[in-house]
Order: structure tokens, then C-alpha cells, then sequence
């Protein structure tokens, strides 16, 4: 936890966590967001749902298709521009999974920086309230085009923010998405490393550290 503090200067009351190693779709992930309301004295964590629920949605399975947004067209995406605007996240990881197709077969990779470290997944998060009001907090993340080491792997890849965008990614008062678009670029390929790991990483019921284990 106290990566996370030091990483992102968070503030505000702090969940306890659990490693993870295979997070799928609907389950809840740990974002970072600008904290709300007129005591918010920084960035705060968050937990919320894989699967961003547009506010206008009739039904909340919606997110289940809604896991990645295309950097290129979320400015302008019905479902995603109003958050691109105002609701902008950042997912911590210290690495992500792509699959190489390989014929009839598909090849899961996991990808890392130097020294497995921390950093963060350009999101978009969205709150939905249903007929009863309940709520949901919910996030996407934002993809791109690949770079070098990506590219024989799978034809996107997330968008990794460097440290230095962190605030403006985060800042609530910059909506042009001009202003934004250089955050959105593929990460450098030079420092990143990928591996081959086993078929355990397919079921989402697997979630131990055997999903990192090297196929061969």
C-alpha cells in the first residue's frame, strides 16, 4: 500500500488490498482519481467495477462489453466522451496480459517494465445510478496503437501513462482533448519485457501467482 501513497500521492482513506493476478471483466479494480468535494486535498483510490456503464445506460450488463476504449475516437464516443472530459483515471499495475494468436490457439504474454514496477493505465470511470438508487462506479481503459515489442504479440496495447502526465491526466479542468492526445501515444517499447505464460491465465477463476509462471 504504501507504493501506492508514495507512487501517486494519494490522500484520503485508504482500502486494503490484495494482490491480483488475473482481474476480469466486472470484477472491481483499484483506479486513482481526483478526489471529490471541497475538502478533496488530492489524487484518492478507488475501487471500481471493469466495464464502464455509461450514466444514460438502461442496464448495467452493458459494461461487460465496455472493459477498453479506443484512444484514438473516446473523445468523441458517445459513451465514453463525457467522462473523457471530466472523469479520467489512472489503474495502477505492474504488468498486463496480451494473447498471440498462434492458429486455432492463442498465446497469453505477460508484459512488465524494468524490475516488474509500478505504473499506471490511462481509464475513463463513470458513476450509474439505477431505479432503486443504487450505484456503480465503473472504469474502461483506454488502448492504442502498439509499439514495437507489442506489435507481433496483438494489434493494441493499453495506454501506460508516464509519471509526468499524471496530473494532467487526472486534472478535471482540462477537457481538450488536444491538450490531451500526447498522453495517449504508445508507451516506448526499449524498457518493456514480455513472456510467454502457461494456459492457466484463461480461466478467470485462476487468480495466484501460477498465472505468471513462465510457459516454457
Amino acid at each position: 500500500m504504501h507504493i501506492l501513497i508514495e507512487h501517486f500521492g494519494l490522500a484520503g482513506e485508504m482500502p486494503l488490498l490484495s494482490p491480483r493476478y488475473n482481474i476480469a471483466p466486472t470484477q472491481p479494480v483499484v483506479a486513482v482519481r481526483m478526489g471529490g468535494g471541497p475538502t478533496a486535498e488530492g489524487p484518492e483510490l478507488a475501487e471500481l467495477r471493469w466495464g464502464l456503464i455509461p450514466h444514460w445506460a438502461k442496464d448495467p450488463a452493458i459494461g461487460a462489453r465496455m472493459i477498453n476504449a479506443r484512444a484514438e475516437t473516446v473523445a468523441e464516443k458517445p459513451a465514453y466522451k463525457a467522462a473523457f472530459r471530466r472523469r479520467r483515471c489512472l489503474i495502477p499495475a505492474d504488468g498486463f496480459y496480451e494473447w498471440q494468436k498462434d492458429g486455432r490457439r492463442k498465446q497469453p504474454f505477460f508484459i512488465t517494465l524494468p524490475d516488474d514496477r509500478l505504473f499506471a493505465l490511462a481509464g475513463l470511470w463513470e458513476r450509474w445510478e439505477g431505479p432503486d438508487h443504487s450505484y456503480i462506479e465503473s472504469c474502461t481503459v483506454l488502448t492504442t496503437e502498439p509499439n514495437e515489442l507489442v506489435r507481433p504479440i496483438h494489434n493494441r496495447m493499453p495506454v501506460i501513462v508516464s509519471p509526468e502526465d499524471y496530473g494532467l491526466w487526472l486534472d478535471p479542468t482540462v477537457e481538450n482533448a488536444a491538450t490531451l492526445a500526447p498522453v495517449l501515444r504508445p508507451y516506448q517499447a526499449e524498457p518493456m519485457q514480455s513472456h510467454p505464460v502457461g494456459p492457466v491465465v484463461n480461466n478467470p477463476r485462476n487468480d495466484s501467482p501460477e498465472c505468471l509462471s513462465p510457459a516454457f
